[in-house]
């Protein structure tokens, strides 16, 4: 803390005051809300919410509808919200971030702000970082919305669009991150409107927000389509790379000369890069049998060797992906869990499947794509909640616009966070860790083990094996049974060894989890998991079976709740739990979320961190100094060394770090929100298709300005005529709006002839064929057709703008070197490209409806009885190609233009 702090109080303190005199209001609620008889608890919703139609605030009816939540939450939950709760609470309403301890109770906190706000009818989203604490939360908090007269959604992977549009539609809902943001993106490729499941963006509240805002925001939602790439080259490269011999190093010298390096390719640990040198590149070149890697022809066969170099220098097994059943899912570096369905881009994913010998997927083409960031900046308000923000508080000002504010614990902290120690190596650090877990697991003191991937925590099992010390792991291997192992992690004499994930979300009690072991239980009794739901849900029911379930449920949690208080107390005496970090990760928030295992609700608690040299923080971000202090000082392997350099050191590293990443972050926003524009402009027009407008007058309004940019791009001014480009004018237009003998004049016409008179003739060429057109149709199916075209056009222009967009992105910095701002030249080019891509959509729009065919369904089925079939190597048969008649260039236009095959698209055949 510093000087002035001490003297004025912090940020978090003045906040804290402000909002006290509605604590207060809450606080003074209580007992005549405890008297209400449950009708009457329940028909506070009804009237909340007709004080809002009349106009009252959210903030006016804050304390009743607090002071309702919490005394429904005492009588269905058994929980109370204690004062520093209700202070989250409001801090949450406000739409700002509550940062609270572990074990404070951030679920149950959310549920005063979600039901305020839940009463004005618009839907609060309440985000998860995965499917299980969705569905957890939503059941368990679902009772209280429920008793209260609310509705209640979930939104997970895998469910129907009518299922999750059921869920939007509820007054809380409650779902992924991941999934909140595809179906936001799936919504704006619907081609009508009720096939869309999301209803709008009114409020949120993001659990584990630094999770998900912070270390998310590096990688976009995308949802991809099979490419027709073939995967062969990916193959060929990965087989080429294996004959490469890699240099590592933990900076590369830009100013170094490669020519000079007996390596054929750098792998940069420090920015996570795979370079190919000069001497890689011949090879290459020999290799594939090529003049020059750096031809322009070549380019693609350089991509993926550069893919092929990165996946097997950079990309490391079970670090940054595990191989299951026969696929490569990538591992979040945050967390430590799969990102199942998540794939990396640019081919780097197909370059990891070629190394690992696993089935190579087409490449994808990207149809839909947005940022985290974009994304939740969308809610016309945002609120989040975790452990550990202050940290990243700037990050969280700057781009969120959300300050963070600390909220008290209920219970003075009670856990005693011990200095680092720190090793010369690797074997003397693992050496010091085993013997910490065991002398902690002689005295029954459950111990935590944190490590920063599956690797080093399977390394720490085979160890703890050798040992004979019993123990449970916890990584993206095991991720199934990640809830039912840290709920019992904190049992007498628990050895848990766990990546990053540590149960984000999942409470550490001592003793145990009377909750899970109730429901182990009731499995092992038979039960269905859908069983175990009705047992454990709120509501009222007549069906005995369930009823049955509810008592046994009840029972059993008396039962181990019983059991579990006298072995939580001998955790107490033994210390409570033990966390123990067997390194330091790039983020201190990591850090302090693992510290934030121990020590919950005052409970007694302990951490140390145990680090090397040899880590890959010190390793790549500062401990060559520190390396030369210790051999200086003739330090041993097995030696502690506890120094307050050391730390500093450590911190300065993190803090580096912290800075470094956070300018990626705030470099992706940069770039998307420049597509971002363009997106909300695509989607803006598409929701007016699909609103059902009637696009006619669109059509029509994109009719005469495309005739407009089209005349103006090939006649300069009426002045200068002798310069007007009226062949390539017919051109464009030749077959669907004008004719051979169309725009021909003799100079006295030409004399006569204005650019405004030719806009006027082909805008009134483009009108007959669009009525003649109608006429044909009828107006219905003229109205149908323009929609679907529209979209068709819309969507298919869009996908590859994605791709364009991409593209340009990725040669843009290059921009810098010529002193020009590459953010600045996206916006512009990319601006530029949009328009280009506006003005195709309006082209094929309008030629598309002039021309299209509309065959009834008598043709179809005529079509597909002519088609031929041939023989295909299994035995099947399929579909032979119909062969495309030959027309004479005399014959008239298969186009339907009524002008010759010659002199309409048969121009220029030979």
């Amino acid at each position: 803390m510093g000087f002035l702090e001490k003297i004025f109080g912090s940020y978090s303190d003045k906040e804290l005051k402000r909002v006290q005199p509605q604590v207060d209001q809450v606080l003074a609620l209580e007992e005549r809300f405890r008297g209400l008889s449950d009708e009457e608890l329940r028909d506070m919703t009804p009237r909340l919410k007709k004080r809002l139609e009349q106009g009252e605030s959210l903030d006016a009816i804050l304390p009743e509808a607090f002071a309702a939540c919490r005394e429904a939450a005492d009588r269905v939950l058994q929980m109370r919200h204690f004062p520093v709760q209700i202070v989250g609470g409001i801090i949450l309403h406000q739409g700002r971030i509550a940062e609270m301890k572990t074990g404070e109770g951030k679920t149950l906190v959310a549920t005063l702000p979600a039901y305020l706000n839940a009463l004005a009818g618009k839907g609060v989203h309440i985000v998860t970082v995965n499917d299980y604490l969705a569905r957890r939360d939503s059941e368990w908090m679902g009772k209280l919305y429920r008793f209260l007269g609310l509705t209640v959604g979930l939104v997970v992977s895998g469910m129907e669009p009518d299922q999750k549009k059921a869920a939007y539609a509820a007054d809380i809902t409650y779902g992924t991150n991941n999934e909140f943001g595809f179906d936001y993106l799936r919504d704006n490729m619907v081609v009508y409107r009720q096939n869309q499941v999301q209803r709008g963006w009114n409020y949120a509240i993001v659990d584990e927000v630094d999770s998900i805002l912070i270390d998310e925001a590096r990688t976009p939602l995308i949802i991809s389509g099979q490419g027709d790439k073939s995967t062969d080259l990916y193959q060929a490269a990965d087989r080429f790379a294996r004959t490469l011999r890699a240099l590592r190093v933990r900076e590369v010298d830009a100013k170094e000369d490669q020519d000079d390096i007996d390596a054929d390719y750098i792998v940069d640990e420090k920015a996570r890069t795979a370079t190919i040198t000069p001497q890689g590149a011949r090879k290459a070149e020999e290799y594939f049998h090529i003049d020059s890697l750096n031809d322009p022809e070549n380019l693609t066969l350089a991509h993926h060797i550069n893919q092929a170099i990165k996946a097997r220098g950079v990309m490391q097994k079970d670090v940054d992906y595990v191989v299951k059943d026969g696929e490569v899912i990538i591992v979040d570096e945050f967390t430590g869990r799969l990102m199942i369905g998540r794939r990396y881009n640019e081919g780097l994913h197909q370059a990891i499947e070629a190394k690992e010998g696993v089935k190579v997927a087409h490449e994808s083409k990207t149809l839909a794509t947005i940022t985290f960031q974009n994304y939740f900046r969308m809610y016309d308000k945002l609120a989040g909640m975790t452990g550990t923000a202050q940290t990243e508080a700037d990050e969280f000002r700057e781009i969120y616009h959300l300050d963070v504010v600390e909220i008290p614990t209920n219970r003075p902290l009670a856990r005693v966070d011990y200095p680092d120690v720190v090793y010369k190596t690797e074997r003397g650090k693992l050496s010091a860790a085993i013997q910490q877990i065991v002398e902690c697991h002689k005295k029954g003191q459950p111990i935590l083990v944190g490590t920063v991937s599956i690797e080093k925590s399977e390394l720490l099992s085979a160890m703890l094996k050798r040992q004979g010390v019993k123990h449970e792991v916890l990584n993206a291997k095991y991720h199934e049974k990640e809830a039912e192992i840290v709920a019992q992690a904190g049992k007498y004499g628990a050895v848990t060894i766990s990546t990053n994930m540590a149960g984000r979300g999942t409470d550490i009690m001592l003793g145990g989890n009377a909750e899970y072991l109730a429901k182990a239980q009731l499995r092992r009794e038979g039960m269905t998991e859908e069983q175990i739901s009705d047992a454990t849900a709120f509501g009222e029911t007549r069906d005995e079976e369930i009823l049955a379930a509810r008592k046994r449920f009840g029972e059993l949690m008396e039962q181990y709740k019983a059991e579990i208080a006298p072995e939580a107390e001998k955790v107490r005496q033994a210390g409570g739990l033990f966390i123990l970090g067997t390194e330091r990760h790039e983020s201190r928030r990591i850090d302090n979320q693992l510290r934030g295992r121990a020590g919950r609700q005052g409970d007694p608690g302990e951490t140390r961190f145990i680090i090397s040299l040899e880590d890959d923080l010190m390793r790549l971000f500062g401990g060559e100094r520190v390396q030369s202090l210790m051999d200086t000082m003739g330090v041993e392997e097995d030696m502690p060394i506890e120094n307050k350099l050391l730390s500093n050191t450590i911190e300065s590293s993190q803090r580096k770090i912290e800075g470094r990443n956070f300018q990626i972050r705030k470099n992706v926003l940069q770039y998307d929100d420049v597509m971002n524009r363009q997106r909300e402009i695509i989607y803006g027009q598409r929701g007016k298709v699909l609103d059902g407008e009637d696009v006619s007058e669109n059509i029509q309004t994109m009719a005469r300005e495309l005739v407009a940019e089209t005349v103006d791009r090939f006649l300069l001014d009426d002045s200068i005529k002798d310069e007007w480009n009226l062949d390539g004018l017919r051109n464009a237009f030749l077959g669907w709006v004008t004719t051979e003998e169309d725009l021909r004049y003799d100079t006295r016409q030409l004399e006569e002839t204005t650019k405004e008179d030719i806009k006027a003739f082909l805008t009134t060429r483009i009108g007959e064929r669009y009525a003649a057109r109608e006429a044909m149709f009828g107006p219905q199916l003229m109205r149908d057709l323009e929609r679907m075209l529209l979209l068709r056009n819309v969507d298919r222009k869009w996908m590859d703008h994605i791709d364009d967009m991409e593209a340009l992105k990725q040669g843009i910095g290059l921009r810098g070197l010529a002193q020009r701002d590459p953010v600045v030249e996206y916006r512009m080019e990319g601006f530029e490209m949009f328009d280009a891509m506006i003005g195709s959509i309006r082209e094929d729009t309008i030629k598309m409806l002039l021309t299209v065919q509309i065959k009834t369904q008598e043709e179809v089925k005529r079509e597909q009885v002519a088609k031929p079939l041939v023989a295909k190597g299994d035995g099947s048969e399929k579909p032979q190609p119909a062969r495309a008649q030959k027309v004479g260039r005399n014959d008239p236009c298969p186009c339907g233009s009524g002008k010759k095959y010659k002199k309409c698209c048969g121009r220029g055949a030979d």
